[in-house]
C-alpha cells in the first residue's frame, strides 16, 4: 500500500514533539523545539533544543546527520529562526545543509522571526509546509505563544483543597492538605515555569521557599520567585528573599524597606491590592512565559475574577476541614466570570488532580 504523505508528516512531527518535550524544564525563556531529519520514511537524525543559549533543535539534528542531511525533509515543531541571537539562524543552517523540504507545526510568533524564517527557506528553493499538528505543538509552549500573541504570560494557578473546598485550617497551623505524591507533582509545575508568584499573606503564614526541588540532571533552572507585597510588610528574613532571584512588587507609595537580596519594583494600587495587569506586563518584559500562582484564596480569587488564569491545577484531598476553614477563593466570582473546562482528571497518590483550562469564548 502506498504510504499516505499526510500520515507520514504527522508521524514525524509527532516524534519531533516528543523530542521537544525532553527539554520541558531547561529551555526557558526559549521555546521547546524538536527536529527530525527524514529520507522517505527513514529517520536520518534527531535533535532538540536542550538549553537556552545552546544550539537549537535543527542544528543538533544537522550535526547528527552530517552529509545525509542533503535532500532530506526536516520536521520541526516551530518555524526555524531567521535572526542571530545567542546562536546563528537555523534557517541558514538548513539551507546550507541542502535539505529539500521543511515541515513545521507553526510560525514563530516572535517579531524577530514571524514568518521570516519560512520566507528565507522558500527563497532558497526549499518547499515548506506549516500547520501539521499545530495545536499539539502549541501545547508544549503555551507561555511562549501567549507572551507574543497576548502580551502576557500563560498563567497557571495551583491550589489544593479538601472535599469541602477548604484550603487551610481556621487556626493557622503547619498542615499539608495534599499528599506527598501531589506535592512532588507540584515540583514539575514549578520546574517548567518561568516564575512562581505568591502573595504576602502566604509568605507570612507558610514562609515557603518556592524553589524547585526536582532532580532532572545538571541543568537545574530555578524559576524567578515573585511576591506581591503591597506595603512591604513581609519579614526581610523570609525564605523567599534568600537571594537576588526574587522580585517583589509593592505599591508605588509604599515606604522604602530593605528585603534582603530581593529586588523591589513599584506598581500602581488597584482595588484590594496591586494592579495585576501591570504586574503581568512587567513579567512579560522580563521574558516570563509560564507563570505559576501558588497563593491563598484572596489573591487567587483576584486573578480568577479578572479572567487572568489560563489553567487551573487543583489537587483534591479526601479530607474535611469544616466551615470555619479558609475557602478555595475569596472573590466576587459570578456568572460573568471566567468559565473553565476539564482537560485532565487523574489520581495522584491519595488525591485527585483536576486540570482545567479557560474556556474559549
Amino acid at each position: 500500500m502506498t504510504p499516505n504523505p499526510a500520515a507520514i508528516d504527522r508521524k514525524f512531527i509527532a516524534r519531533a514533539i516528543n523530542l521537544a518535550a525532553r527539554a520541558l524544564y531547561t529551555t526557558d525563556p526559549n521555546p521547546r523545539v524538536g527536529c527530525v531529519l527524514v529520507h522517505g520514511n527513514e529517520t536520518v537524525a534527531e535533535g532538540w533544543h536542550e538549553r537556552a543559549g545552546e544550539p537549537h533543535a535543527e542544528v543538533m539534528a544537522l550535526r547528527a546527520a552530517g552529509p545525509r542531511a542533503r535532500g532530506a525533509t526536516a520536521y520541526v515543531t516551530l518555524e526555524p529562526c531567521s535572526h542571530t541571537g545567542r546562536t546563528p539562524p537555523c534557517a541558514d543552517a538548513l539551507i546550507a545543509a541542502g535539505v529539500a523540504r521543511v515541515v513545521c507545526s507553526s510560525a514563530d510568533p516572535s517579531p524577530k522571526v514571524a514568518g521570516a524564517g519560512i520566507a528565507r527557506l522558500k527563497a532558497a528553493g526549499i518547499a515548506v509546509e506549516t500547520g501539521v499538528l499545530a495545536e499539539e505543538a502549541r501545547q508544549l509552549n503555551p507561555g511562549f505563544f501567549s507572551r507574543f500573541e497576548r502580551g502576557r504570560p500563560f498563567v497557571r494557578l495551583k491550589m489544593a483543597m479538601t472535599l469541602d473546598a477548604r484550603t487551610a485550617p481556621a487556626i493557622p497551623a503547619q498542615l499539608w492538605i495534599s499528599s506527598a505524591a501531589s506535592r512532588a507533582d507540584v515540583q514539575t509545575l514549578r520546574a517548567r515555569s518561568s516564575a512562581v508568584l505568591t502573595g504576602s499573606g502566604t509568605i507570612r503564614t507558610d514562609n515557603p521557599g518556592l524553589d524547585v526541588r526536582l532532580d532532572y540532571g545538571a541543568w537545574v533552572r530555578q524559576p524567578l520567585r515573585v511576591v506581591l507585597d503591597t506595603t512591604l510588610s513581609c519579614a526581610a528574613d523570609a525564605k523567599v528573599f534568600k537571594d537576588d532571584h526574587c522580585l517583589i512588587f509593592a505599591a508605588d507609595d509604599a515606604a522604602k524597606v530593605h528585603k534582603g537580596r530581593a529586588r523591589i519594583e513599584r506598581v500602581a494600587r488597584a482595588q484590594g491590592g496591586l494592579d495585576l495587569d501591570a504586574v503581568l506586563r512587567r513579567l512579560t518584559e522580563l521574558e516570563v512565559n509560564e507563570l505559576l500562582l501558588e497563593c491563598g484564596p484572596t489573591l487567587a480569587g483576584a486573578f480568577v475574577a479578572r479572567q487572568l488564569v489560563d489553567e487551573w491545577v487543583l489537587y483534591v484531598a479526601p479530607k474535611f476541614l469544616g466551615d470555619d476553614a479558609a475557602p478555595l477563593l475569596r472573590a466576587q466570582v459570578g456568572a460573568a466570570s471566567a468559565a473553565y473546562e476539564f482537560r485532565d482528571v487523574r489520581r495522584i497518590g491519595d488525591d485527585v488532580r483536576l486540570t482545567l483550562n479557560l474556556k474559549k469564548a
